[in-house]
């Protein structure tokens, strides 16, 4: 079929939906939702798509949407170091902690940041850190498989990026303390990073067997974080056992995700996927499609393997009318993305995970 062509990225819906405080929840069609407020979740993964989009345009009005997501997930930080979640129209945070997914989710934000330590000022840069070290002592404990894999994946690109763990000082001789010596101590990350990871890969091998190469027991959301962060880990640990589970995982999760006409079907969030059964239908999320192309694009490096490139692309397209309902989810007066496909079409409502997922895979694809 002929997928349609995006000829211009427009980037304005996100700062449309974005006010001073933050990136706003859910939109009515494409107007902000207020009674919804905003999220923490939300609000991190648009720090990653404005640091791609400021990274393609270095303009002055995306980097202020960079300081607003910092300064929200700064806010939504507590003292002990754990990130609360949901926040309402007033300012008012709604719970005392968010749940381990946006602890993790909120690592892999900061973390991506600081991997674009030449692109970005200093004091953006230095927030990041001082975020990131304060709520290291909770990682390790992070339950939820895919919590653990968000953090794995944030935590390795401290790792990957030889700036990253260093504060930035604006004069040659910077301060050297005791307290600055442990700060986001490498050797610290990179045990943490590997206890997470064999810890998936534990519950993956306990759990794999008669067809189902998977590390539970369902296919729900956020499945292809899992493989991606185990592929980060082995480029990290040099550990060839983590790279198979990896791979394996992945190429199953392939396998129950691109339909045999050639296009990207995502686990319907209506009802998932349970062992032994069939996967719902529907609805497909726009979020699915982002992380997938995110995970086949590192599964084209670490195993070397272009293959995974066409996948990739595919998940792009899925955005633009190569999809279940040959329908592109892409808005053309706004630039917005639907919020997924439903048995009956497009929900037309535009809400901020769906335009962050789409602005990123579209900024990978085109730029990185």
């Amino acid at each position: 079929m002929q997928v349609q062509t995006i000829r211009q990225f427009k980037s304005d819906y996100m700062r449309r939906i974005t006010d001073d405080t933050g990136i706003f929840q859910h939109t009515k069609f494409g107007v902000p939702d207020r009674s919804k407020g905003y999220t923490t979740d939300d609000n991190a993964r648009a720090l990653i798509a404005a640091v791609l989009l400021y990274s393609s345009q270095k303009d002055s009005s995306t980097l202020d949407l960079i300081h607003t997501y910092i300064s929200f997930i700064h806010h939504a930080q507590n003292t002990d170091g754990n990130f609360r979640n949901f926040m309402d129209y007033n300012r008012s945070f709604m719970e005392d902690s968010g749940s381990e997914d946006c602890q993790g989710r909120t690592l892999w934000a900061l973390g991506f940041a600081l991997a674009h330590s030449s692109l970005l000022p200093d004091n953006v840069l230095n927030t990041c850190r001082y975020l990131i070290n304060q709520a290291l002592p909770h990682i390790e404990k992070l339950g939820s498989p895919r919590a653990g894999a968000y953090a794995i994946i944030g935590l390795s690109y401290l790792i990957e990026t030889p700036d990253a763990l260093t504060y930035s000082f604006p004069y040659p001789h910077a301060p050297s303390t005791a307290e600055e010596k442990a700060f986001l101590p490498r050797a610290f990350i990179i045990n943490v990073i590997e206890k997470i990871a064999v810890r998936l890969h534990n519950q993956y091998v306990r759990n794999k067997g008669n067809d189902w190469n998977w590390f539970e027991d369902s296919l729900t959301y956020g499945n292809s974080m899992l493989p991606w962060a185990l592929l980060k880990a082995s480029h990290i640990l040099e550990n060839i056992s983590l790279k198979e589970t990896a791979k394996e995982s992945l190429d199953f999760l392939v396998s129950k995700t691109f339909a045999k006409e050639g296009y990207y079907k995502p686990i319907g969030s209506h009802g998932w996927q349970l062992r032994g059964e069939k996967a719902a239908l529907y609805d497909e999320q726009p979020i699915e499609a982002c992380e997938m192309l995110l995970a086949c694009k590192e599964a084209a490096i670490v195993l070397q393997d272009p293959a995974y490139l066409k996948k990739a692309a595919l998940c792009y397209e899925w955005y633009l009318g190569h999809n279940s309902l040959k329908i592109s989810l892409i808005d053309p007066q706004t630039g917005a993305c639907y919020d997924g496909i439903h048995a009956t079409g497009l929900n037309l409502n535009q809400g901020s995970e769906s335009i962050i997922s789409f602005s990123i895979a579209h900024l990978v694809m085109h730029h990185e």
